[in-house]
């Protein structure tokens, strides 16, 4: 399975994921980012492997990294050419999240859109339009065995019209080993909403029940998600569901200095 979606590095660096699943779920301080090799515990994962996963992939994601480490992990990485691009860390619990999404979830989709089904084929051509949708709003998708959740547990939404075209997305999975805090913990993010239909209410919406999803059928026990610090409609669209600043936690990624933004 695969349905590896983008440019080349892109991809390789999927099939990189999928092919750590297990390494990733057996490794305390590792984690499953879903586009690159990812830690949680620079501590307990060690600067010698996070160094060979830059070494060898130019790039390496961090999630709930505590904010006082952040310095000493810009710092490693500025000995070695690389920086570290961070996003803000929104989260919420269980029962803030769910009360705050089902409401917005109990309205329905709106101007007069429906729910489209769920992916299941990796490599279908439902799978790709939805990586499509995702590439077109500058976001690296995942690749469509982890959209469907072939390696773990994951849920991907998405919204259409009666044609079935797809005009929004969202996907949430639960990132964290057993070894790690953050076990229980689900990543929201994927978000993408056609060009078309935005400022309408569809990303809060397709937000919204990514988040109703993770909580009812993954049984996660907080969400977070990630935001620029300049994207002011997806924090207002995040801060809709529930969910609020936690200024204690960093996520970013190490690349080298000489390459473009990752992704948005």
């Amino acid at each position: 399975m695969s349905g590896y979606f983008g440019t080349e590095m892109q991809r390789r660096l999927q099939a990189q994921a999928e092919a750590n699943v297990a390494f990733s779920n057996a490794t305390p301080g590792l984690c499953q980012t879903g586009r690159t090799m990812g830690c949680d515990d620079t501590d307990r994962l060690g600067w010698e492997r996070i160094e060979q996963f830059i070494d060898r992939d130019g790039v390496c994601g961090f999630r709930l990294i505590p904010a006082g480490k952040a310095e000493e992990l810009k710092s490693r990485l500025a000995e070695r050419n690389f920086r570290f691009d961070t996003w803000d860390v929104f989260l919420a619990d269980r029962a803030t999240a769910l009360a705050a999404s089902e409401t917005i979830v109990s309205r329905g989709p709106p101007n007069g859109l429906i729910d489209l089904e769920r992916p299941t084929d990796p490599e279908g051509e439902y799978t790709a339009r939805i990586q499509a949708l995702m590439g077109g709003a500058g976001v690296v998708p995942f690749s469509g065995s982890l959209l469907v959740g072939a390696f773990g547990p994951a849920t991907t939404l998405a919204v259409g019209d009666d044609k079935g075209a797809v005009l929004a997305a969202a996907h949430g999975y639960l990132p964290h080993n057993t070894y790690s805090p953050y076990h229980g913990y689900a990543w929201g993010g994927l978000v993408a909403v056609a060009q078309s239909q935005r400022g309408k209410g569809l990303g809060n919406y397709v937000n919204a029940r990514m988040i109703v999803s993770v909580f009812r059928e993954l049984d996660a026990t907080h969400i977070y998600e990630l935001v620029s610090p300049s994207n002011v409609p997806s924090r207002r669209m995040v801060e809709s569901c529930g969910l609020r600043p936690e200024p204690d936690l960093v996520c970013g990624i190490a690349t080298s200095n000489d390459s473009a933004s990752f992704t948005r």
